[in-house]
């Protein structure tokens, strides 16, 4: 019985550069071991024949939106079916991971009922096929060291939970914004324990440019960005890594975050939010602490509504 379970729907494999980095990342989950099932899954160019060469199990019909850009949802829903892996795991299909990223989560687990594990990532232009030869990771730690960027602190770019976590989705649209905040946001609604991991476990997200979307601009300038948050239920579910209620040290034991003056903030703000489960609250907490955001959203829903009238 494999313990992990990686899924994700890859972008189409017609881009050289493209092609390169998810293959390069693919093969690094494989790395992992045995005990690790990647799912690769939708129909795009390439896609199948990628699984093949790779040797990963391939589903290939996706649900997808008016504009076909697969859901979230149903890629839950099939790497959830199609496995019986205790854990499951979402992850960017341009990210390199470590041989503890599953050493950790198979930690967690052992006394850890329900969680999310997100955290940074670094930074690194990648252009050519990795050799995943004995002695890869040491080889790739030292180019991180003298290239590699830490990337600011946001969203995630993986995503750890037990298969009883994140039973529904609303149908976000994959790579685009907004909706890997929700999972956070989600998270701390539901009392689960989410976990900043950036200083145990490091990702290497492969450098690439935004040709694959449209207009070639960046995921959170789309338009299907903006959905996701409407889908969300809005800006309150935007949360970040700030958010993370637990931190976990370099050994694997988790500690609560520091309690900083911009933490402290935060956790008033979306108290009413998280903890007494009130919209209405939260929103009146967020016009306090955000009184130039909170009118901006006002003036601007009074402006449709009068156009709508």
């Amino acid at each position: 019985m494999s313990l992990m379970t990686i899924f994700i729907s890859p972008k189409a494999f017609t881009r050289n550069h493209i092609a390169t980095i998810q293959w390069n990342a693919i093969q690094s989950w494989k790395q992992l071991g045995k005990e690790v099932d990647v799912v690769l899954i939708g129909d795009d160019p390439g896609v199948e024949e990628a699984s093949i060469d790779l040797e990963v199990r391939y589903i290939p019909h996706v649900n997808r939106n008016a504009s076909g850009t697969p859901l979230l949802s149903d890629i839950f829903l099939l790497a959830r079916e199609t496995s019986i892996s205790p854990l499951m795991a979402y992850v960017n299909a341009d990210i390199i991971l470590l041989p503890n990223f599953l050493e950790i989560s198979e930690k967690l687990l052992r006394y850890e009922k329900q969680f999310l594990l997100v955290g940074q990532r670094w930074d690194l232009d990648i252009r050519e096929k990795i050799n995943f030869s004995e002695g890869w990771v040491d080889r790739i730690q030292t180019d991180l060291k003298s290239r590699g960027r830490r990337h600011p602190a946001g969203g995630s770019d993986y995503f750890v939970f037990p298969r009883t976590c994140f039973m529904k989705l609303p149908d976000f649209a994959i790579g685009r914004s907004g909706w890997d905040n929700w999972m956070l946001y989600e998270a701390r609604m539901n009392g689960w324990k989410l976990i900043d991991c950036s200083n145990s476990i490091d990702i290497i997200h492969q450098d690439h440019d935004y040709a694959h979307l449209p207009g070639g601009q960046p995921h959170y300038r789309q338009q299907e960005s903006f959905e996701n948050v409407k889908l969300a239920g809005g800006k309150r579910t935007v949360f970040s890594l700030l958010d993370c209620d637990w931190k976990m040290k370099k050994d694997g034991s988790l500690t609560r975050p520091k309690l900083t003056n911009k933490k402290i903030l935060r956790e008033i703000e979306i108290f009413p939010l998280v903890t007494l489960k009130s919209r209405v609250l939260g929103d009146a907490a967020f016009a306090v602490f955000h009184p130039k955001k909170a009118y901006g959203e006002l003036r601007r829903h009074f402006s449709k509504n009068q156009e709508n009238s």
